[in-house]
């Protein structure tokens, strides 16, 4: 008989049983499924924060653009076209006043590169003849490089848009008040049918855009920080934006024809903020309803960081951050544009001081049926030009003089 002495490795095991691995297996798994959202949400958390920096990074820029020119940049301004055009028509001769306040940023964004490209004459081709003119041709124009070029500080990774059907993407827009009146044209102007050159305001559109443009920046007019007599730790200058991925999500594509829009009616929006919200999909109301057509695919929000189309590069003060945007028909009306992001609950915005704040979906935004403020508005209506915002802590932090008590944080 063999002695046990002489196997002193007999009966002893040498890895684990099914069940063990399935039980380790099983705590993996939990221990996964623990840690995922955890890193997930440190993840968000990163991206959020450098959506902040890059925030504090054009608001560093605006006050050292206002410290050189004593003026901010405008939005709606550029080059008046060389032939009696109206500003609307897509031309390689000049930008017909349609550059967003971005564009004169970019020296200040560590873009120098970039600006010489945009401020003097281009051959891109190199044949010997000037292809655009100095600050370019009309923004959509998706062969110069300048206007198709994703600029690193004008983007928020929390947002994946990126290429095609767009040019260069922003995720910051110029804050424009608590109207839509008259956004579209501003403080000049433009006959449809026989322009006057240059482009110039008249005692009738001065009069309308200074009732109804209440924000920092006024369409096609230069403003300062003077003007700001709400103080810049109270108004907003800029807020942020999500764009369009091609979904149909009601905070970034605008709907279009007469049922979905207002057929190129401004007035309803004026009257009516909250119309768009009834073509909400019940189940999904982030989205529009499936039937629902929208305005074309190039003209998705923020798709175009040098243009000062509202849809590009504009917010307002009227619905509360991640509503929906409205649509007055087409791309370039005066449409209705929320500050929006891919962040959860809410959206940073940019102070007149440089400040970064992350403001809420459920800021106070008052009576959101109250007609916008404007120049044929009234005091039954709480709408009379000079009035305090109609929409609450929100609309008063987008108005640059207004006169609004804040009370406390928000």
């Amino acid at each position: 008989m063999e002695s046990t002495s002489q196997h002193p490795h007999r009966g002893t095991r040498l890895g684990f049983t099914l069940v063990e691995l399935l039980v380790v297996i099983a705590i993996i798994g939990v221990l996964v499924g623990l840690l995922l959202p955890a890193v997930q949400a440190a993840r968000e958390a990163a991206r959020r924060m450098s959506c902040s920096n890059n925030f504090k990074q054009l608001g560093l820029a605006l006050h050292n653009y206002h410290s050189a020119y004593n003026k901010l940049p405008m939005h709606g301004g550029g080059t008046h076209p060389t032939v009696a055009t109206h500003p609307w028509v897509n031309t390689t001769t000049g930008n017909n006043m349609r550059l967003s306040m971005l564009v004169g940023l970019m020296p200040f964004v560590e873009q120098q590169g970039l600006w010489e490209l945009i401020a003097n004459p281009n051959d891109f081709d190199s044949d010997g003849t000037i292809d655009f003119p100095a600050m370019g041709p009309t923004p959509e124009n998706i062969d110069y490089v300048p206007w198709a070029t994703d600029i690193p500080t004008l983007r928020c990774p929390s947002d994946p848009g990126k290429g095609l059907p767009s040019l260069g993407r922003t995720n910051y827009a110029a804050n424009l008040g608590d109207s839509t009146d008259y956004m579209r044209d501003g403080f000049v102007y433009v006959r449809n049918d026989s322009p006057v050159l240059p482009y110039a305001a008249t005692s009738a559109t001065s009069q309308r855009t200074n009732a109804a443009h209440r924000g920092i920046f006024v369409v096609h007019k230069l403003t300062q920080f003077r003007d700001v007599l709400d103080g810049l730790s109270n108004t907003i200058a800029m807020g942020e934006l999500t764009t369009d991925l091609g979904d149909k999500d009601a905070r970034t594509s605008l709907t279009a024809g007469g049922t979905y829009s207002t057929n190129n009616n401004h007035w309803t929006i004026v009257v009516t903020p909250n119309w768009c919200e009834q073509h909400l999909d019940p189940e999904r109301p982030q989205f529009w309803r499936p039937e629902a057509p929208v305005v074309g695919a190039t003209s998705g929000r923020g798709y175009r960081w040098a243009s000062f189309n509202p849809t590009f590069t504009m917010v307002h003060t009227v619905r509360p951050p991640n509503s929906e945007i409205c649509s007055a028909g087409a791309v370039n009306r005066n449409n209705l544009m929320s500050v929006s992001s891919r962040h959860q609950g809410g959206a940073h915005i940019l102070m007149g001081d440089g400040a970064v704040k992350f403001v809420t979906d459920s800021i106070e935004a008052g009576n959101q049926t109250n007609r916008m403020v404007y120049q044929w508005g009234t005091a039954a209506f709480n709408n009379a030009p000079g009035s305090e915002s109609p929409y609450g802590l929100w609309g008063a932090l987008g108005t640059r003089a207004s006169r609004e008590v804040l009370d406390g944080e928000f």
